[in-house]
């Protein structure tokens, strides 16, 4: 039985983006493990989900709408549409209307609490490891290594990298701005490890991060193995996760025997006769069953130490389970996306490693802290922003050549977060949405950024009602126009996203907006991602210059590094310019003739 949040049935309770109400199930299917894939829709066929924080991995609980003591059983979302959303589970649940809620994971944080309290006490090699990345100790480096033969095509920073990571002798960092092949490079990192003889751990804050980094690693690197909830990995890579592995091990069969025959005693035993003898009979049959599930799950247990056993490369998140992994340690543990990890949440892979490679950008998104209080005790700072801000550029190297963005969308960023050190590649360095196929000439398709000022238009922000989130009736219409005419211009949705610092703003935008394959989300949701085109609304417009969390910058680097070939930022610079790096970004646009303002449109 899960615990759930007893929350009313109104539509205001779906604004937390933790709840969806009146659901039915459109659709099922039988997923790997015999586990049940639902998928519901809302009741009225054709609505879209509201916006949600329901995303793929995320623990969820479903029950039954029209029974408040229902405490539901407990789910996994295993893919999500505009429309639909599919939940892996168990067990069937109860109903014929139902509501899914956003699950605590209490799991995450014991394990944190508990890899804590053993970097307490650690010993030995571990001991030494651990103090060189609180930072007691400096690291070391070998000054030579062997030659390297590179498997993948890579540029000279990143060869520099990948040197550089691999004679770490405790830790080393990488540091990958947007579009410059970080996972590329550490995919490269990991595959000459294990050619060296080396187990390595490769770990990522976020599913969907893990599984980027599998994607890279399965090209060229034997025995990599992805550890999780099926549901929570790419339907395209689930044949390299260990729910998959292991039903291919002659055990499994064997297990699925014994299974089956344990479940026909349980069966013959559930409907005994009167007589005492009856009554023996089926207390036997019951033991009976027992004992062979007893010997099942040995047989299973078997072929999953065997399959992680013979693995070169486990993949997993830094939630890892320790009763799978048990005392396996490794000779290299890589963290991706370290900079979206809080430093609790990446000891329980740490302590398994001799060396340790961090991959991230410290100038993009921090952590997700929601308590303030949690923030000002520093768990906003990730392990790698500490090492970087302590050790400086002796602990890690910068790729610098970028082949996402345009030179005009790249060179902002560029100037203000990195030294004016990133480099468009050659192929993407002037690249525009005129060059797409089907794509008619117009003024994005040859400006690729376009700043448009909203100053002096009225166009204010608010409350949404009954809510602290904010947005901007006016500017939510002007993406709208601007989505029109991108697809006029022969876009289709899903080479479009609209990214917005506020939740009410997504909102307001997803009711207004059914385009297939677009994508409407906050900065958080679009960390990681690109599209050919992207709209950023900023929603700030008041007479008090107040700016509110766009004043930590790292969100807008990212927002304003998704476009490949055209980048619209819609925003009023009366309050936006009050602010030293808002001011410098106006100015930018200005420079490179991207200037408009809302009177022009």
């Amino acid at each position: 039985m899960v615990e759930r949040r007893r929350l009313a049935k109104g539509a205001d309770v779906e604004r937390s983006g933790e709840t969806l109400l009146d659901l039915v199930l459109a659709d099922h299917r039988i997923g790997l493990g015999g586990r049940y894939l639902l998928s519901f829709r809302k009741r009225r066929q054709d609505s879209m989900l509201p916006w949600n924080r329901l995303k793929v991995g995320s623990p969820v609980v479903i029950s039954d709408f029209a029974d408040d003591t229902d405490n539901g059983i407990s789910g996994i979302v295993s893919r999500r549409t505009s429309h639909q959303i599919e939940v892996a589970v168990e067990v069937w649940p109860a109903g014929e209307r139902f509501r899914i809620d956003l699950s605590p994971d209490e799991t995450t944080r014991r394990r944190q609490r508990s890899a804590i309290a053993q970097a307490r006490i650690v010993r030995g090699p571990a001991l030494r490891l651990r103090d060189r990345l609180l930072g007691h100790d400096t690291p070391r480096f070998r000054e030579s290594q062997p030659p390297i033969t590179f498997l993948a095509d890579l540029n000279p920073p990143q060869q520099q990298a990948v040197r550089f990571a691999l004679s770490a002798e405790d830790f080393a960092i990488i540091h990958g701005p947007p579009g410059t092949g970080k996972t590329t490079t550490l995919a490269e990192v990991i595959h000459q490890a294990v050619r060296a003889g080396d187990r390595v751990l490769a770990c990522a804050s976020s599913n969907t991060a893990v599984d980027n980094l599998l994607e890279k690693l399965i090209r060229g690197t034997p025995d990599v193995i992805r550890v999780g909830h099926p549901a929570r990995v790419f339907e395209s890579l689930r044949e390299h996760t260990l729910d998959e592995l292991v039903t291919q091990h002659p055990s499994s069969a064997i297990a699925g025997d014994l299974m089956r025959q344990a479940e026909s005693l349980v069966r013959a035993a559930s409907k005994p006769g009167r007589s005492g003898d009856a009554w023996r009979r089926a207390g036997q049959m019951r033991g009976e069953a027992r004992a062979l599930q007893n010997q099942a799950r040995a047989l299973e247990r078997q072929a999953i130490h065997y399959v992680l056993d013979t693995a070169s490369v486990i993949c997993t998140t830094t939630t890892i389970d320790d009763d799978l992994l048990r005392d396996r340690d490794f000779d290299l543990v890589v963290i991706d996306e370290a900079c979206q990890s809080t430093e609790a949440s990446v000891w329980q892979a740490v302590l398994r490693g001799k060396r340790v490679i961090l991959a991230g950008d410290h100038f993009q998104l921090p952590p997700t802290v929601l308590s303030e209080v949690a923030s000002r005790e520093g768990m906003r700072d990730s392990l790698m922003q500490r090492l970087v801000m302590r050790f400086g550029s002796e602990t890690y190297r910068r790729l610098t050549v970028q082949y996402r963005m345009n030179e005009s969308i790249m060179r902002f960023s560029s100037e203000q977060f990195y030294d004016s050190s990133l480099i468009a590649d050659v192929s993407v360095r002037n690249h525009r949405l005129g060059d797409l196929p089907g794509v008619t000439a117009a003024e994005t398709s040859t400006d690729p950024a376009i700043f448009i000022d909203t100053a002096g238009a009225n166009f204010d922000e608010e409350l949404e009602p009954d809510r602290l989130s904010k947005r901007n009736p006016q500017e939510a219409n002007l993406v709208v126009s601007w989505v029109r005419r991108l697809t006029e211009q022969g876009l289709t949705g899903d080479q479009i996203a609209i990214i917005a610092p506020y939740a009410a703003q997504v909102r307001l935008l997803r009711s207004r907006l059914d385009l297939e394959g677009l994508e409407v989300d906050t900065v958080d949701g679009f960390q990681g991602r690109e599209k050919e085109a992207v709209i950023v609304t900023f929603v700030r417009s008041n007479d008090r210059g107040e700016i509110g969390f766009l004043a930590d910058t790292r969100r807008t680097n990212v927002a304003l590094t998704r476009a490949r070939r055209c980048l619209i930022v819609i925003g009023d610079s009366s309050t936006l310019g009050g602010d030293p790096f808002y001011a410098a970004m106006l100015d930018y646009f200005e420079s490179i003739g991207g200037y408009r303002t809302v009177w022009d449109e």
